[in-house]
C-alpha cells in the first residue's frame, strides 16, 4: 500500500536503491507504529536509532565526517518517501538534514565541522532555534540576546515551536549580540543540551505531526565561547535566510510525500469499497477525484525536484523553493481532504489512516515560512526589475 503509484524512472540506479531501502524501512518499522506514535505524541526510539544506522540523519554530510556522502537531492528523495507513511518521521529527518547539518556544513569552520557533523551523523539529533513568541514571520524581531562576557557571550531568551527540541543534543540558537545594529547584530551559536542554563520547556500538544516533538527552549545566561559562533558575529541573519530558503524545499518534499500517501490510501480504498453493487472506483466522479489528485501531485513533485536540482547545481532557486513549498502545501491539503471524503464516514475515524494525514497536512502552510510569506517572495521576485 505504501509503494508509489508509478515508478520513479527519472532517478539514477543508486537513487532508486535508496528510495527502495527507505520504503522497506517505512513498511517494516514505521507503519506498524504510526498510530501509536500519533496517539502518544512521541517518536519511537528504535525508529530514530534505525534512521541513524541507515545514514538518514546525515545524508549529505561528507564521509570524512562520518556522513553518508550523498547529496541534497538525495535528502529530498528520502524526506518525500518517509512522508508517505508518516510526515512526523519525515520532518525529523528534514530538519536534521536541510537546516542543522546544512547550516554547519556551509557556515562552520573546519573544527566545527569535525566536532559537530560527526555527532549529527552518528547519534545526535539537532534543532534549529529561531522562532520566538513575538518572532515568527518577522523572524528578525527576536528578543534573545547575547551579551559580551570576556571573550565570549551569555545567551538569554526563550525560543518557541522548536522542532526536534525534546530529542536534540545540538542546538543552533539565534540571538542578537548587538541590538543597536538591528538584524545585523543577529548571531548564530552552536549549543549542546548539557550546557548550564539551557532547559527544555513545555512540549506543544499539536493537531498533527504529533510524533515530532515541538518544544520551548529556555536560555538563561548560557555561557558561550567564541568557538561556538557559527559563521561570524552579526552574520546570523544570513545563516537564517539562506538555510531556510533551502529548508523550504524539504518541506515541499514532505508535503508531496504526504499527498502521495493520501492518494495511495484513497486509490486502494476506492478499488475495494463497494456501493450500489460495484467498486466505487468505477464511478466517474470518483475517478475524476483520483485523477485530479494524481495530476496535482505530479506537478507539485516536479516543482520540488526542480528546486532541489537548481539548488544543487548552484543556480538561483529562491523563487522555485517558494513556489515548491506553497504549491505542495496546497496540494497536500486538498489531497488529504479528498482522501477523507472518498473514505466517507470511515475517513472521519481515527481507525483509518487518512484522518491523520489530513491533520498532518495543515502545518505545511505554516512552518518554515507561512503561505503568505511564500506568496510575498514569489511576487517580489516576479515584479523585480
Amino acid at each position: 500500500m505504501t509503494e508509489s503509484v508509478r515508478p520513479l524512472t527519472d532517478l539514477t540506479e543508486e537513487q532508486q536503491m535508496l528510495v527502495s531501502e527507505v520504503r522497506r524501512f517505512c513498511e517494516e518499522m514505521v507503519q506498524p507504529k504510526v498510530a501509536e506514535m500519533d496517539r502518544e505524541a512521541h517518536c519511537a526510539p528504535e525508529i530514530l536509532q534505525q534512521m541513524f544506522e541507515m545514514g538518514l540523519m546525515g545524508i549529505d554530510i561528507p564521509e570524512e565526517y562520518g556522513g553518508s556522502g550523498m547529496s541534497f537531492f538525495d535528502a529530498i528523495l528520502v524526506i518525500m518517501e518517509l512522508a508517505k507513511v508518516d510526515p512526523s518521521i519525515s520532518v525529523i529527518c528534514d530538519v536534521q538534514n536541510t537546516l542543522v547539518n546544512n547550516a554547519i556544513q556551509r557556515w562552520g569552520n573546519e573544527e566545527q565541522r569535525k566536532t559537530w557533523l560527526s555527532k549529527l551523523a552518528e547519534n545526535t539529533v539537532g534543532c534549529y532555534c529561531l522562532s520566538e513568541a513575538e518572532s515568527g514571520s518577522d523572524a528578525f524581531a527576536l528578543r534573545a540576546r547575547a551579551v559580551a562576557d570576556g571573550d565570549g557571550w551569555k545567551v538569554t531568551g526563550n525560543k518557541l515551536f522548536i522542532t526536534n527540541g525534546k530529542e536534540a543534543g545540538v542546538f543552533l540558537v539565534f540571538a542578537n549580540a548587538d541590538p543597536d545594529k538591528g538584524y545585523k547584530g543577529i548571531t548564530c551559536f552552536i549549543l549542546d543540551k548539557d550546557m548550564p542554563g539551557l532547559k527544555i520547556g513545555a512540549k506543544e500538544d499539536k493537531l498533527g505531526i504529533r510524533a515530532s516533538s515541538t518544544v520551548e527552549v529556555i536560555l538563561d545566561n548560557v555561557q558561550v565561547g567564541p568557538e561556538r559562533i557559527l559563521g561570524e558575529v552579526g552574520k546570523g541573519y544570513k545563516v537564517a535566510i539562506e538555510t531556510l530558503n533551502e529548508g523550504r524545499i524539504g518541506i515541499g518534499a514532505q508535503m508531496v510525500g504526504l499527498a502521495e500517501g493520501a492518494l495511495a490510501h484513497a486509490r486502494a480504498w476506492c478499488l475495494e469499497r463497494k456501493q450500489f453493487g460495484r467498486e466505487i472506483a468505477k464511478f466517474q466522479g470518483v475517478q475524476f477525484a483520483l485523477a485530479r489528485m494524481d495530476a496535482e501531485i505530479e506537478a507539485a513533485k516536479l516543482a520540488v525536484l526542480n528546486a532541489a536540482r537548481r539548488k544543487e547545481a548552484g543556480e538561483p532557486f529562491v523563487r522555485e523553493a517558494a513556489i515548491a513549498k506553497w504549491f505542495s502545501a496546497e496540494v497536500a491539503d486538498r489531497c488529504s481532504s479528498m482522501a477523507v471524503e472518498l473514505y466517507g464516514g470511515y475517513g472521519f475515524s481515527r481507525d483509518y489512516p487518512v484522518e491523520k494525514l489530513f491533520r498532518d497536512a495543515k502545518i505545511g502552510k505554516i512552518y518554515e515560512g507561512t503561505h503568505f510569506m511564500q506568496l510575498q517572495t514569489i511576487a517580489k521576485l516576479l515584479l523585480a526589475d
